[in-house]
């Protein structure tokens, strides 16, 4: 298979089978030689010793009992899925009595520790393991015979009878994996006595497996910053009061928090309605078909100019509750990229006295949430820089209560000026 159409971890790893063949490759290519040395061919001489070079030169051939286990372990996605590789890719590797796993050696977090056989807690924190760790040498591989002065005193020591002895395991190594100075996962290996030690060539193949290990455990380090990072967001996004629906190119919801759920319940089944039923209506038809002209528009002029296609931002109104309204913007990258845009949808109630409206005010919420429906459209327009005389124009009030909004949003919110609210709400 080419390499393009499927990926494959490669470990260089010679099999008995391959070093037989090559083995025999050797012979065949030396007996060809001679022959040909005798009848005075040497120009296809020349083209064997070519040929023997370039095999002797080539990557090595992956083992095919690693290749499955080695592909799931780059398919992890969380703690489990890691775990469960690891134990496949040591198994195909050496055969072992025990493995285990130990993640997040911090003070401040609890260790994470993973064992394939039932172990008495506390392993990687006894003596004298612990103390070697502490010292921190930054060593990647640790026989825990090393530990002691000779075999002797290992096998009479508390470390060896607790927690080797009763898994009936002899010998043992540890695999540390460090990130600076910073210890990020140890992973170890018991065998019995009739498995005896690792040999010089499961070390080798277990040195050419660490950085398989290594790439595996940041992949998943960075996989759960961005999955912690997204979670917030959508915690923080979900406690707005603002309801905010995103939509993908193709009207597929991507998000929507619970204030827009509550919002489309009104707008399908009305205020009364609403509150009898849960939140589970759909993105309203009018909505989605503003969508689609929209995307229309915005391909249209995507065709008519070779630049990106620009558009306004969409309001519109309920067809019978007039003061229900979404606004729907059509955003996409301002550099150029194969995505296409996707639709931010931000829907108001713009009748103050609802019992939807109530609920916004009084629900457990952040600061924003208790703004009044005005004092949230001039914090909006403050953020768009427009002056006091500017929002009062675009609200149909005076500037005196323009201001006296904006003295009571700063208010509510602990800021002294318009620089700190845009701050804090862009």
């Amino acid at each position: 298979m080419p390499p393009n159409d499927r990926e494959v971890t490669f470990v260089h790893f010679f099999g008995s089978v391959i070093i037989e063949r090559f083995h025999n490759f050797v012979l065949s290519n030396r007996d060809n030689e001679r022959r040909l040395l005798r009848k005075g061919r040497g120009e296809d001489v020349q083209g064997l010793r070519r040929n023997f070079r370039i095999m002797a030169n080539s990557q090595p051939v992956i083992y095919p009992a690693l290749e499955k286990p080695l592909l799931n372990l780059h398919r992890a996605m969380h703690v489990n899925s890691l775990w469960r590789a690891v134990q496949q890719v040591l198994s195909a590797a050496v055969p072992n009595r025990v493995v285990g796993l130990t993640l997040q050696h911090s003070p401040v977090l609890p260790m994470i520790a993973k064992w394939s056989r039932p172990m008495p807690k506390g392993f990687f924190a006894a003596e004298p393991l612990q103390s070697y760790v502490t010292r921190k040498p930054r060593k990647k591989f640790l026989r825990f015979g090393n530990l002691f002065r000779n075999r002797n005193s290992f096998i009479k020591s508390t470390f060896y009878r607790r927690y080797m002895m009763r898994q009936d395991c002899a010998h043992g190594i540890g695999l540390f994996f460090w990130k600076r100075q910073r210890l990020v996962c140890v992973i170890a290996i018991m065998r019995t006595a009739a498995q005896g030690d690792l040999s010089s060539t499961e070390m080798k193949l277990l040195r050419q497996l660490c950085p398989q290990f290594l790439a595996a455990l940041r992949r998943l380090e960075s996989l759960e910053r961005e999955r912690l990072v997204l979670s917030g967001l959508e915690e923080c996004i979900g406690r707005l009061p603002l309801p905010t629906i995103v939509l993908r190119w193709t009207l597929k919801p991507v998000y929507q928090n619970r204030a827009a759920r509550e919002f489309c319940g009104i707008w399908e089944k009305g205020p009364e309605a609403a509150k009898r039923t849960k939140e589970t209506s759909p993105v309203p038809s009018e909505i989605l078909d503003r969508c689609r002209l929209l995307k229309q528009q915005w391909l249209d002029g995507l065709h008519a100019d070779s630049s990106q296609a620009s558009l306004e931002a969409e309001q519109l109104h309920h067809p019978r509750l007039a003061h229900l309204r979404a606004t729907i913007y059509l955003r996409q990258l301002k550099s150029v990229g194969v995505a296409r845009p996707h639709f931010l949808i931000r829907c108001e109630n713009l009748c103050p006295d609802t019992a939807w409206s109530a609920r916004q005010v009084n629900s457990h919420l952040p600061a924003l949430a208790g703004l009044s429906t005005r004092e949230q459209e001039v914090a909006r327009l403050v953020c768009n820089g427009q002056s006091n005389k500017e929002i009062a124009d675009a609200v149909h009030v005076s500037v005196a209560m323009v201001k006296k909004h904006l003295h009571a949003t700063f208010r509510k919110l602990g800021v002294p000026c318009r620089s700190r609210l845009v701050a804090l709400l862009l």
